[in-house]
């Protein structure tokens, strides 16, 4: 059994599992031997994913159709997840709104809340527990560059995502005495659905791989990982100007050409 399997294993769990990065973890996850609870709202697509799985690594997967942004879906999660060791939680999933909050629907803000900050702190404290009472696992959130800024057309969401990193820091603090490795993967543009939805430059976006793969590499070192030079600079350059600099930098360079709204 590999050092990686032994600590994080038996199983995996993965939201957003059906396209983009959710996906490339659960991919990279199998080819180390984790079996898998793979969760979305595309039940087609996670039954294929899970096939193509348990078919090349010989691993055993679950399939659970949830849509983590309502406020009922831990029951049936919890119920999914019944007598299984969870090591590992990726808090993948992922919703996405642009343009003007004032000009957005309410119902759509309120439900890039839930899904970016209410569902990953409701599965860390789901699962985190019993990590903490076996003295073993790992919890990954999903972050982003613009955790480190506030940026206009984007505010909702990057409020979210600093949310998501510094509930990751947090939770890392409380759990490392515990042996329980928490981190924020903070990517810049990727090659996802999700990119090509909301028509972003492709020109610096990174591709699904190396970014999963910077991530399980940096668990257990370090409380972020953040893939690739060019965002590691633009991050950096954050702690050097002053916040309103960041905002409009940021919001030039992340402005979309039409309004977005992506649900992973």
């Amino acid at each position: 059994m590999s050092a990686f399997k032994q600590k994080y294993g038996p199983w995996a769990l993965v939201t957003g599992a059906s396209s983009g990065i959710g996906m490339e973890f659960a991919r990279q996850l199998a080819a180390q031997g984790l079996n898998l609870v793979l969760v979305a709202r595309r039940e087609d697509k996670l039954n294929a994913l899970s096939s193509e799985l348990k078919g090349k690594h010989g691993i055993a997967a679950k399939v659970v159709t949830a849509d983590l942004s309502r406020e009922d879906f831990l029951p049936a999660l919890r119920s999914a997840t019944a007598g299984l060791e969870i090591g590992l939680l990726v808090n993948n999933a992922g919703l996405t709104t642009t343009g003007a909050i004032v000009d957005n629907k309410l119902e759509d803000e309120l439900n890039l809340l839930h899904l970016n900050c209410r569902a990953p702190l409701i599965l860390a404290h789901e699962y985190g527990k019993s990590m903490r009472e076996r003295k073993r696992g790992g919890i990954i959130f999903l972050g982003s560059v613009l955790s480190f800024a506030s940026v206009p057309v984007w505010a909702n969401y990057a409020a979210s995502k600093a949310y998501d990193l510094f509930l990751a820091e947090g939770l890392a603090a409380e759990m490392k005495e515990h042996n329980v490795d928490v981190m924020a993967l903070c990517p810049g543009f990727t090659r996802t659905e999700f990119a090509k939805f909301a028509k972003l430059n492709d020109l610096m976006a990174m591709d699904v791989e190396p970014v999963v793969k910077t991530a399980l590499n940096k668990l257990g070192k370090s409380g972020i990982a953040i893939p690739g030079i060019m965002n590691k600079l633009n991050i950096f350059t954050t702690r050097l100007q002053p916040r309103f600099l960041n905002t409009f930098i940021f919001g030039m360079v992340s402005k979309p050409s039409q309004q977005v709204n992506q649900h992973q």
